[in-house]
This record gives structure tokens, C-alpha cells and sequence, in this order.
């Protein structure tokens, strides 16, 4: 029997909450590029999130962020005018693409480059048709149904 590592599924979502979702996109990731470049994901606040990438070397101009269906995907291309002649190279230039899987309502708001690092920043935005409501008890008077509601109504509308 095999096991499936669910450890991608956290490292690569934000907010999620659907685990079939999860499911098939950690089954469509290629693990080739898993860990470059190195990322933090923060939880700052209730509804507030931070993605920080390691881009030591990329200018703001060989970076790209965009943001489709709910997956926001970070790219980085090098530009190389010069050809060097190396005697020993540790330091990775090469380009890389990194997906993040968003839940719904998470809205990227904001990215910037500072030392070498990349912090985007998101927010979960909430409709506020979806958000939970209050209603008030009257006192004095028993509620309408929805019949007596429209009769009402109507009687409203007649006298006008």
C-alpha cells in the first residue's frame, strides 16, 4: 500500500479549505523544482497572509507575478548578457516558476522587493452578502410570516 505525503498541500495553499482541490493540484506539481526558491508563508493577522521568496539576484524587472483561476504564480527570468567563466558556481541564477493554490476571496494586495526577498502580501476579503448577520429581536409586537409580510406590503402600496 502506498501513503500519500500531504506535506506539498500545506507548503503551496493559502486558505484552503476543499481538500479534493488540493488533492489534484499537489498531483499535478512537478516536484523537479520543489524547493527553489526557498518561501515563507506567514500568517499576519485573522484575514491577513505574507508569501516571501528568496530571489537573490533577480531585479524587479526579471520578476513576475500574476494571478489566474485562484493560482497566483511567481516567475523569474535571467536575463545573461555576459558569458563569465566560472572557476566554482554555488550561487543558482536560473529561472524558476513557483504556483500557489488560493482559496476563494484571497486577494493578492500588494508586492515588493527589499534585499533579495520578495513579499507579496494577500487578504481574505469576505462578500458581505456571505458574512454572518445579526438580526434584532423586536420586542412588543409578534413577527410577520412571510404571507402576513406580503399582505401588508400590499395594503402599504395600495393606500399610496
Amino acid at each position: 500500500m502506498k501513503s500519500i505525503d500531504l506535506t506539498p498541500l500545506y507548503r503551496n495553499s493559502i486558505g484552503f479549505d476543499h481538500l479534493s482541490s488540493l488533492l489534484n493540484s499537489s498531483l499535478r506539481t512537478e516536484s523537479a523544482n520543489a524547493s527553489y526558491p526557498p518561501y515563507n508563508i506567514e500568517v499576519l493577522g485573522e484575514n491577513k497572509y505574507a508569501i516571501t521568496l528568496s530571489v537573490a539576484g533577480f531585479s524587479q524587472n526579471e520578476l513576475d507575478i500574476n494571478v489566474e483561476k485562484g493560482v497566483l504564480t511567481v516567475r523569474g527570468k535571467k536575463v545573461s548578457a555576459q558569458e563569465r567563466q566560472y572557476l566554482h558556481r554555488g550561487i543558482a541564477n536560473r529561472s524558476f516558476e513557483r504556483k500557489f493554490n488560493l482559496a476563494e476571496y484571497i486577494e493578492v494586495v500588494d508586492a515588493g522587493l527589499d534585499n533579495g526577498l520578495l513579499s507579496i502580501s494577500l487578504v481574505r476579503e469576505i462578500p458581505e452578502a456571505l458574512k454572518p448577520k445579526t438580526i434584532a429581536i423586536n420586542t412588543g409586537k409578534p413577527a410577520l410570516n412571510v404571507n402576513q409580510q406580503e399582505s401588508a406590503n400590499q395594503g402599504v402600496n395600495q393606500v399610496a
